[in-house]
Protein backbone atom coordinates (compact mmCIF):
# COMPACT_ATOMS: atom_id res chain seq x y z
CA UNK A 1 0.00 0.00 0.00
CA UNK A 2 2.88 2.08 0.94
CA UNK A 3 4.64 1.44 -2.76
CA UNK A 4 1.29 2.33 -4.43
CA UNK A 5 1.14 5.84 -2.43
CA UNK A 6 4.54 6.43 -3.36
CA UNK A 7 4.10 5.56 -6.84
CA UNK A 8 0.90 7.30 -7.28
CA UNK A 9 1.82 10.73 -5.18
CA UNK A 10 5.14 10.78 -8.07
CA UNK A 11 2.85 11.15 -10.45
CA UNK A 12 0.84 13.97 -9.37
CA UNK A 13 4.18 15.74 -8.67
CA UNK A 14 5.37 14.96 -12.47
CA UNK A 15 2.21 16.57 -13.63
CA UNK A 16 1.98 19.61 -11.42
CA UNK A 17 6.21 20.37 -11.95
CA UNK A 18 5.55 19.96 -15.51
CA UNK A 19 2.31 22.67 -15.29
CA UNK A 20 4.34 25.29 -13.17
CA UNK A 21 7.11 24.75 -15.53
CA UNK A 22 5.39 25.33 -18.24
CA UNK A 23 3.67 28.72 -16.96
CA UNK A 24 7.18 29.87 -15.82
CA UNK A 25 8.19 29.15 -19.57
CA UNK A 26 5.72 31.16 -20.60
CA UNK A 27 6.37 34.22 -18.39
CA UNK A 28 10.46 34.08 -18.86
CA UNK A 29 11.73 32.07 -22.30
CA UNK A 30 15.11 31.56 -20.99
CA UNK A 31 17.01 28.23 -21.86
CA UNK A 32 17.11 27.06 -18.30
CA UNK A 33 13.20 27.37 -18.17
CA UNK A 34 12.16 25.11 -20.63
CA UNK A 35 10.47 21.98 -19.50
CA UNK A 36 12.66 19.74 -21.13
CA UNK A 37 15.11 21.05 -18.90
CA UNK A 38 13.83 22.10 -15.55
CA UNK A 39 11.21 19.57 -15.38
CA UNK A 40 13.68 16.29 -15.25
CA UNK A 41 15.67 18.37 -13.58
CA UNK A 42 13.92 18.96 -10.54
CA UNK A 43 12.46 15.42 -10.93
CA UNK A 44 15.51 14.04 -10.63
CA UNK A 45 16.48 16.12 -7.38
CA UNK A 46 13.14 15.31 -5.75
CA UNK A 47 14.17 11.23 -6.27
CA UNK A 48 17.26 11.67 -4.81
CA UNK A 49 16.35 13.96 -1.93
CA UNK A 50 13.56 11.61 -0.80
CA UNK A 51 15.21 8.85 -1.51
CA UNK A 52 12.65 7.25 -3.52
CA UNK A 53 13.99 4.73 -5.86
CA UNK A 54 13.68 4.64 -10.15
CA UNK A 55 10.88 1.81 -9.49
CA UNK A 56 8.88 3.03 -7.23
CA UNK A 57 8.74 6.38 -9.26
CA UNK A 58 7.95 4.93 -13.07
CA UNK A 59 5.42 2.31 -11.47
CA UNK A 60 2.55 5.11 -12.17
CA UNK A 61 4.47 6.95 -14.44
CA UNK A 62 4.83 4.79 -17.37
CA UNK A 63 1.90 5.46 -19.19
CA UNK A 64 3.49 9.21 -19.23
CA UNK A 65 6.15 7.83 -21.54
CA UNK A 66 3.19 5.70 -23.65
CA UNK A 67 2.10 8.95 -24.23
CA UNK A 68 5.15 9.58 -26.46
CA UNK A 69 3.15 7.44 -29.16
CA UNK A 70 0.19 9.25 -30.05
CA UNK A 71 1.54 12.96 -29.27
CA UNK A 72 4.13 11.72 -31.89
CA UNK A 73 1.32 10.41 -34.20
CA UNK A 74 -0.62 13.79 -33.90
CA UNK A 75 2.14 15.64 -35.82
CA UNK A 76 0.43 14.18 -39.00
CA UNK A 77 -2.87 16.28 -39.11
CA UNK A 78 -0.93 19.02 -39.60
CA UNK A 79 1.08 17.33 -41.82
CA UNK A 80 -1.61 15.98 -43.86
CA UNK A 81 -3.46 19.61 -44.05
CA UNK A 82 -0.23 20.66 -45.71
CA UNK A 83 0.04 18.52 -48.41
CA UNK A 84 1.12 20.49 -50.83
CA UNK A 85 4.03 21.59 -49.32
CA UNK A 86 5.28 18.14 -49.50
CA UNK A 87 4.72 17.61 -52.53
CA UNK A 88 6.33 20.31 -53.59
CA UNK A 89 9.76 19.80 -52.03
CA UNK A 90 9.24 15.66 -51.79
CA UNK A 91 12.78 14.86 -53.28
CA UNK A 92 14.69 16.80 -51.51
CA UNK A 93 13.05 15.88 -48.30
CA UNK A 94 13.46 12.08 -49.04
CA UNK A 95 17.23 12.67 -49.79
CA UNK A 96 17.82 15.10 -46.95
CA UNK A 97 16.29 12.27 -44.25
CA UNK A 98 18.48 9.44 -45.94
CA UNK A 99 21.42 11.86 -45.99
CA UNK A 100 20.65 13.10 -41.83
CA UNK A 101 19.70 9.40 -40.95
CA UNK A 102 23.39 8.29 -42.02
CA UNK A 103 25.24 11.02 -40.90
CA UNK A 104 23.79 10.98 -37.50
CA UNK A 105 24.49 7.33 -36.87
CA UNK A 106 27.65 7.54 -38.11
CA UNK A 107 29.43 10.83 -36.41
CA UNK A 108 27.77 9.53 -33.30
CA UNK A 109 29.14 6.29 -33.00
CA UNK A 110 32.87 7.21 -34.54
CA UNK A 111 32.94 9.95 -32.26
CA UNK A 112 32.26 7.81 -29.60
CA UNK A 113 34.19 5.53 -30.51
CA UNK A 114 37.55 8.22 -31.17
CA UNK A 115 37.01 9.04 -27.30
CA UNK A 116 37.20 5.54 -26.40
CA UNK A 117 33.62 5.26 -24.88
CA UNK A 118 32.25 1.68 -23.82
CA UNK A 119 30.14 -0.09 -26.33
CA UNK A 120 27.21 0.08 -24.85
CA UNK A 121 27.11 3.54 -24.71
CA UNK A 122 28.20 4.00 -28.45
CA UNK A 123 24.80 1.83 -29.24
CA UNK A 124 22.78 4.06 -27.39
CA UNK A 125 24.38 7.15 -29.26
CA UNK A 126 23.38 5.79 -32.43
CA UNK A 127 19.84 6.35 -32.48
CA UNK A 128 20.06 9.54 -30.61
CA UNK A 129 19.10 12.23 -33.24
CA UNK A 130 15.32 10.22 -33.79
CA UNK A 131 12.16 11.18 -31.09
CA UNK A 132 11.95 9.19 -28.24
CA UNK A 133 9.25 6.45 -29.25
CA UNK A 134 11.09 5.22 -32.63
CA UNK A 135 14.50 5.59 -30.75
CA UNK A 136 13.57 3.38 -28.05
CA UNK A 137 11.73 0.71 -30.36
CA UNK A 138 15.36 0.75 -32.65
CA UNK A 139 17.51 0.72 -29.35
CA UNK A 140 16.88 -3.13 -28.83
CA UNK A 141 18.25 -4.37 -32.23
CA UNK A 142 20.86 -2.03 -32.57
CA UNK A 143 21.54 -3.31 -29.08
CA UNK A 144 21.02 -0.19 -27.02
CA UNK A 145 19.92 0.77 -23.67
CA UNK A 146 17.16 2.10 -22.98
CA UNK A 147 17.81 4.53 -20.25
CA UNK A 148 20.75 5.75 -22.30
CA UNK A 149 18.75 6.17 -25.29
CA UNK A 150 15.98 8.10 -23.78
CA UNK A 151 18.52 10.26 -22.15
CA UNK A 152 20.97 11.20 -25.38
CA UNK A 153 17.49 11.41 -27.25
CA UNK A 154 16.38 14.65 -24.29
CA UNK A 155 20.02 15.74 -24.80
CA UNK A 156 20.13 16.21 -28.29
CA UNK A 157 16.29 17.64 -28.68
CA UNK A 158 16.81 20.61 -25.69
CA UNK A 159 20.76 21.29 -27.36
CA UNK A 160 19.41 21.21 -30.81
CA UNK A 161 16.50 23.44 -30.12
CA UNK A 162 18.87 26.21 -27.99
CA UNK A 163 21.36 26.23 -30.84
CA UNK A 164 19.24 25.56 -34.30
CA UNK A 165 18.60 29.31 -34.77
CA UNK A 166 22.20 30.76 -34.04
CA UNK A 167 23.48 27.58 -36.56
CA UNK A 168 21.12 28.91 -39.13
CA UNK A 169 22.22 32.30 -39.05
CA UNK A 170 25.58 31.20 -38.92
CA UNK A 171 25.58 29.78 -42.01
CA UNK A 172 22.77 31.92 -43.71
CA UNK A 173 20.33 29.59 -43.90
CA UNK A 174 16.92 31.30 -44.88
CA UNK A 175 14.39 29.15 -46.18
CA UNK A 176 11.58 28.15 -44.38
CA UNK A 177 11.74 23.84 -45.72
CA UNK A 178 15.52 23.77 -45.00
CA UNK A 179 14.88 25.35 -41.52
CA UNK A 180 12.31 22.97 -41.00
CA UNK A 181 13.93 19.58 -42.19
CA UNK A 182 17.62 20.86 -40.04
CA UNK A 183 15.30 20.87 -36.86
CA UNK A 184 13.08 18.04 -37.27
CA UNK A 185 16.50 15.86 -38.44
CA UNK A 186 18.58 16.68 -35.77
CA UNK A 187 16.25 17.64 -32.51
CA UNK A 188 12.99 15.56 -33.09
CA UNK A 189 10.34 16.87 -30.92
CA UNK A 190 11.70 19.54 -29.33
CA UNK A 191 13.17 21.11 -32.94
CA UNK A 192 9.60 20.19 -34.16
CA UNK A 193 8.17 22.55 -31.26
CA UNK A 194 10.94 25.39 -31.95
CA UNK A 195 10.01 24.98 -36.06
CA UNK A 196 6.46 25.32 -35.48
CA UNK A 197 6.93 28.55 -33.03
CA UNK A 198 9.26 30.04 -36.40
CA UNK A 199 6.32 29.46 -38.21
CA UNK A 200 3.75 27.11 -39.68
CA UNK A 201 5.92 25.92 -43.54
CA UNK A 202 8.91 25.16 -41.14
CA UNK A 203 6.82 22.95 -38.42
CA UNK A 204 5.10 21.15 -41.20
CA UNK A 205 8.57 20.39 -42.97
CA UNK A 206 10.32 19.46 -38.99
CA UNK A 207 7.41 16.89 -38.61
CA UNK A 208 7.40 15.11 -41.52
CA UNK A 209 10.94 15.02 -41.36
CA UNK A 210 10.94 13.71 -38.01
CA UNK A 211 8.61 11.01 -38.41
CA UNK A 212 10.67 9.72 -41.81
CA UNK A 213 13.64 9.62 -39.91
CA UNK A 214 12.87 8.27 -37.15
CA UNK A 215 10.45 4.96 -39.36
CA UNK A 216 14.26 5.12 -41.89
CA UNK A 217 16.15 4.11 -38.45
CA UNK A 218 13.81 1.90 -37.11
CA UNK A 219 14.21 -0.19 -40.32
CA UNK A 220 17.96 0.09 -40.49
CA UNK A 221 18.84 -0.73 -37.06
CA UNK A 222 19.49 -4.23 -37.82
CA UNK A 223 21.38 -3.49 -40.85
CA UNK A 224 22.99 -0.58 -38.12
CA UNK A 225 23.89 -2.46 -35.61
CA UNK A 226 25.33 -5.33 -38.67
CA UNK A 227 27.44 -3.09 -40.37
CA UNK A 228 28.75 -0.90 -37.23
CA UNK A 229 29.37 -4.05 -35.11
CA UNK A 230 30.32 -6.40 -36.98
CA UNK A 231 33.06 -8.55 -36.02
Amino acid sequence: MRDFAISLLCVVVTICIYYLNKRLYARWRTLLLMPLVMTPLVLVAMIVITHITWQDYIVDNHWLLWLLGPATLAFAVPVYENIEIIKRHWLSLSAGVITATLVSVVSSVWLARLLMLPESIQRSLAVRSITTPFALAAAKPVGGQPDLVALFVVITGVFGMAVGDLLFLRIAIKQGVAKGAGFGAASHGAGTARAYQIGQQEGVVSSLVMMLAGVVTVLLAPVISHVMWSA
